[in-house]
């Protein structure tokens, strides 16, 4: 089951890496560096160049060891055309109760955006399992704790905007299952290498306070 496999690499590593602006010509290079040094949930967002030919590429030689999809998901057509590439997640700013269905329909996940306990609970609603908090640097901690107060225990929060290595504890200790990471993980420009070191940074500080050391 595609949420069993989720699970799994959120519990290994909660980190999914949003590759804005990548482009179809560098995006397997850019995708080994990810999953070699240890982030296995990828997404392509939908404004990116060319992103479903990206996505396409991911799916079609790294959907065995990873979960590929997309971002900026915001229509029924865009989720139409990332299951067709193969995608696994979709990934929205928003919540749109007929979007998360439409993804669900089509066998992949849903992580819509949530700001608000009312968002929160139109997408669980919906059948959305997955909520992606955002911009959660300007809610904050505090609110995300207050939020996790009332939403059922088997929600998972992924924290994304204005989260990276120097704040990833606050946000854990706040209640946030994972975290997607931008520009600390790949910025258009980056070579592979530069994203293996940035990823390889980043996933030993996750680790770090996984170990609670």
């Amino acid at each position: 089951m595609p949420v069993d496999r989720l699970k799994e690499h959120m519990a290994e590593m909660p980190i999914v890496a949003i590759l804005r602006g990548v482009t179809p010509s560098e995006v397997e290079d850019v995708a080994a560096a990810l999953i070699e040094n240890g982030v296995g949930i990828i997404e392509v967002p939908l404004n990116s160049p060319s992103a479903f030919e990206s996505i396409e590429k991911l799916a079609t030689r790294y959907s065995e060891v990873a979960i590929i999809g997309a971002g900026t998901v915001l229509t029924v057509s865009d989720a139409e055309r990332v299951a067709a590439c193969g995608g696994q997640i979709a990934v929205a700013p928003n919540t749109n109760p007929e979007i998360i269905k439409a993804v669900l329909g089509h066998g992949m996940i849903p992580m819509p955006g949530i700001f608000t306990p009312t968002d929160a609970f139109t997408a669980i609603e919906a059948g959305a399992e997955f909520l992606k908090l955002f911009p959660a640097g300007t809610i904050g901690e505090v609110g995300l704790k207050a939020m996790m107060a009332v939403l059922p225990e088997d929600i998972s929060v992924l924290a994304v905007g204005g989260v990276g290595a120097s704040n990833i504890q606050s946000w854990f200790d706040a209640g946030a299952a994972g975290f997607g990471i931008g520009s600390e993980l790949y910025k258009p420009g980056d070579t592979p290498e530069q994203v293996a070191q940035n990823t390889a940074a980043l996933v030993e500080a996750v680790k770090f306070i996984q170990r609670g050391s």
